[in-house]
């Protein structure tokens, strides 16, 4: 673990500077639902030709506590995965970093775990503000971890921050979701469960949460968020959702945004050949994890990953899809945005060009403050 991590400091070469930029940025929780026109977003006072990457394997930007996280993630999870298909989950019980549900008040942020369903631990992770308002309606995320479906939970430490941000910073009730993993369960079990979470808040269940007394949840105005397998999740969730629209009595999606959406195909995209060596996402991760969702004798082209000849229902939501500049799987990424646009659909591009895989969970990467400020 030692060496690994001494290499992800090498890629961040051995500095403690951060990225610096200013940003034109402009959707919101509040006007994602009614925004329009499309637009690609991009640093101010950068050239497009900044944006190309060079012919070898680039070495992003990462200040070096962002460095040590992201060195240990991926050592423990390569450690964890076998070449059989399995994970050692006793070896991931052990090393994995989580954090334990707190309902005293912590930087005006109380947290419960409540089990949806003990038969196949459907549980979710609750934020909510310690502060009260009068008369203030409160937006409800629910949010999909990522993981290539086949690691961490709401209590992993990264996923436990990010819940806890997204809570504090854009005033709303956080249900982090604690789904099935494969390889134990494969497609569309994570699917299943997304549904399910849906069904628990549209009768109510939400309701005899202690540490949501005295606030007033808005069930009409509910948003989807999803980080890499999560940002898969959130799409064929959202799917279902609108195809039986007119059986939730209380839940509206007004929009999903999918951070970083882990979606695939046979074919190799430009991206993923050049930027093949950086660090989180590589070719032989992201095919490990596919062969151990789909289903048995699935390839890569299977609708699950291969989203982009969908017919999306009318009453799917407006997205906001955000791409990374150093993750290999932004050509798909931009893709999905192409095919929701083709088809006269609510979405907008958000792009973070010195942004790796999975930026958004580390605090220190200055572009994680950013993403959270417009949602």
């Amino acid at each position: 673990m030692g060496i690994r991590i001494s290499i992800f400091c090498q890629v961040a070469q051995l500095s403690n500077r951060r990225f610096q930029t200013d940003w034109s940025i402009s959707i919101s929780m509040n006007t994602l639902q009614t925004q329009k026109t499309p637009s690609i977003i991009i640093p101010r006072n950068r050239e497009s030709k900044d944006l190309k990457m060079p012919n070898k394997p680039p070495s992003p930007p990462m200040p070096w506590m962002a460095c040590i996280q992201v060195g240990f993630l991926m050592a423990a999870t390569d450690a964890a995965r076998r070449q059989d298909g399995t994970v050692n989950r006793f070896l991931l019980s052990i090393i994995e970093p989580k954090t334990s549900a707190n309902q005293k008040p912590i930087a005006r942020v109380r947290t419960s775990d409540v089990t949806i369903d003990p038969t196949r631990n459907l549980w979710v992770r609750i934020f909510a503000p310690s502060d009260p308002v009068k008369d203030e309606k409160l937006p409800l995320v629910i949010h999909f971890h990522g993981g290539g479906f086949t690691f961490f939970s709401a209590a992993t430490g990264p996923n436990d921050v990010l819940g806890r941000r997204v809570c504090r910073e854009i005033r709303a009730v956080v249900l982090s979701v604690s789904y099935r993993l494969a390889p134990e369960y494969k497609c569309p079990a994570p699917y299943d469960d997304g549904v399910d979470v849906l069904r628990f808040l549209d009768s109510g269940g939400i309701q005899s949460v202690e540490i949501l007394t005295g606030l007033d949840l808005d069930l009409g105005s509910c948003f989807l968020t999803g980080d890499s397998a999560g940002g898969n999740i959130i799409h064929h969730v959202a799917r279902r959702w609108a195809a039986s629209l007119d059986s939730w009595e209380k839940v509206r999606i007004k929009g999903i945004v999918a951070l970083q959406p882990y979606f695939g195909g046979e074919e190799r995209t430009k991206a993923e050949l050049r930027l093949e060596g950086v660090p989180v996402v590589s070719m032989k991760r992201a095919d490990w994890g596919w062969k151990v969702f789909l289903p048995e004798g699935a390839d890569r082209n299977h609708e699950a990953a291969h989203v982009f000849s969908d017919e999306v229902e009318e009453a799917f939501p407006a997205a906001m899809v955000v791409v990374g500049g150093y993750d290999p799987l932004q050509d798909w990424q931009k893709r999905y945005y192409e095919m929701l646009k083709a088809q006269r659909k609510d979405a907008r591009l958000v792009e973070y060009p010195d942004a790796i895989h999975g930026f958004y969970v580390f605090p220190d990467f200055v572009q994680s403050g950013q993403v959270i400020e417009e949602m």
